[in-house]
């Protein structure tokens, strides 16, 4: 079954977890938020297994999970600890949506348009070399649908999120597709703040601003699809920015 993102989560709240995955989630959310702070020893087997009432087996595969995303190191005879934040994977999707659980500012949000701006860019260039006929279609059926006036600031997100993802994936590029997660958690934090679906007359304006992205990727016009797409993205950044 296909994990929920963070606009569908925004959306339908959090589905059904397995153990794994709660205790996985819930020390995560609490590595994140300070619960636990950097340096910090977390507490033994016995007193987790009972806070989550699992089994030790399920406690060591979380802790093996919260390892690999960089959040933890186990340490002989001391414990697992509780890493520098340089050591997060900022890339994981998990770990972004653990940052928005707990709250996040605008410089957070700020340096997540500043990669959106490295990346999604350059991805619509490369659309616009190789993006084939069935992709552009698409890209536009996409960019028009988010013009529906009876969008919510949650449905107009993910109208958002396929549109911007099917464009990294027109780009042919498969390191672009890896950074999905980072193009939502931006949108998800954007779009909570401070929505266009909140007043009617700019839907039709951010309908119009993606077909433009489209426009320019038709004509093979790679420095136009750039230019479209760094609009907007500062589009959005200076909305957030502006009601914040």
């Amino acid at each position: 079954m296909r994990r929920k993102g963070l606009i569908e989560t925004m959306m339908s709240g959090t589905g059904a977890r397995t153990s794994h995955s709660q205790v996985v989630h819930e020390l995560g959310k609490a590595i994140v938020s300070g619960e636990f702070p950097v340096g910090a020893t977390l507490p033994g087997d016995q007193e987790l297994e009972a806070r989550f009432g699992v089994s030790r087996t399920v406690l060591r595969e979380a802790m093996k999970t919260l390892a690999a995303k960089g959040l933890v190191v186990p340490r002989a005879r001391i414990g697992t600890r509780v890493t520098p934040k340089d050591q997060w994977n900022l890339f994981d999707s998990d770990i972004l949506t653990w940052h928005f659980a707990v709250g996040v500012d605008q410089g957070f949000l700020l340096h997540l348009s500043e990669i959106r701006l490295g990346f999604e860019p350059q991805a619509a260039a490369l659309a616009a070399r190789h993006a084939g006929e069935a992709d552009i279609n698409q890209m536009m059926l996409l960019a028009v649908a988010m013009g529906d006036p009876d969008h919510t600031a949650e449905t107009l997100a993910l109208a958002d999120l396929r549109f911007h993802l099917a464009v990294m994936e027109a780009s042919r590029n498969p390191f672009m597709r890896t950074v999905g997660s980072l193009i939502e958690a931006a949108l998800a934090g954007v779009f909570k703040l401070s929505s266009p679906a909140a007043d009617r007359g700019k839907i039709g304006d951010v309908a119009a601003s993606h077909m433009r992205i489209v426009e320019e990727i038709r004509r093979r016009d790679e420095e136009g699809a750039r230019r479209a797409m760094e609009n907007v993205i500062r589009v959005g950044r200076a909305r957030m920015t502006d009601t914040a």
